[in-house]
């Protein structure tokens, strides 16, 4: 996949894939996309003291920052053991380009901007005294064999249904759903009708939501 460095419009960047015309993030923000569906209508969310996250996919790292920016400015309340999953990592010259450390006045979080990127795949590496990282390199389809423990929040942030359909569809989520706890949350930009019949058919309780700039919703999605 060739990719292309772009900006978006609250002056964070992402990438863009040449040929199908998608995006890793928004382009109306890819920083303010972040926060407003993996923050506050994600990790803000769950009030357990340890949360296991799981993302589908890990890409440029951003929604790893904007979590651990998250987990500092609450003053490290919670424990957080992150597993990203990613089969096409993106290069550290990239990932270097898109200048994420310029996102984040503390520089704990400027400091591993790019360190998360230089992080050995299929190890749980510490970030912090309660935060881990485990970047797993393998197709979102192969989470049912992981090694995961039982997931509080699922981060789902797979490409678009126009590049990827069969992302979206029931199979990929009884997947996931296999590996998350009762009462666990997935939250996604997305508000697809075939994705939220999947997840009320498999026992979710489905929620829209106001959706981040330049979407008019969004899901998040309990597992009962």
């Amino acid at each position: 996949m060739k990719r292309e460095l772009i900006s978006t419009k609250d002056g964070s960047k992402t990438l863009l894939i040449n040929g199908l015309e998608e995006t890793y993030h928004s382009k109306h923000g890819a920083l303010q996309e972040a926060n407003h569906v993996f923050i506050k209508n994600g990790i803000d969310l769950i009030k357990s003291y340890e949360i296991n996250i799981l993302e589908l996919g890990f890409g440029t790292g951003l929604n790893v920052l904007v979590t651990f920016d998250a987990y500092l400015r609450n003053d490290k309340n919670h424990k957080i053991n992150y597993y990203g999953v990613e089969k096409y990592p993106i290069f550290f010259h990239e990932a270097s380009e898109l200048s994420y450390s310029e996102l984040f006045p503390n520089p704990i979080v400027e400091d591993l901007s790019l360190k998360i990127h230089e992080t050995e795949w299929e190890k749980l590496v510490e970030l912090d005294s309660n935060f881990n990282l485990k970047k797993i390199k393998d197709d979102f389809f192969n989470i049912k064999n992981m090694d995961l423990p039982p997931i509080d929040l699922v981060y789902f942030d797979c490409f678009g249904a126009r590049v990827q359909p069969d992302l979206w569809e029931k199979e990929i989520f009884e997947v996931v759903a296999s590996k998350m706890k009762t009462g666990g949350l997935l939250t996604t930009y997305s508000s697809k009708g075939t994705m939220r019949r999947a997840l009320i058919e498999l026992g979710f309780e489905v929620e829209k939501r106001q959706g981040p700039p330049g979407k008019r919703e969004m899901l998040i999605a309990w597992k009962k």
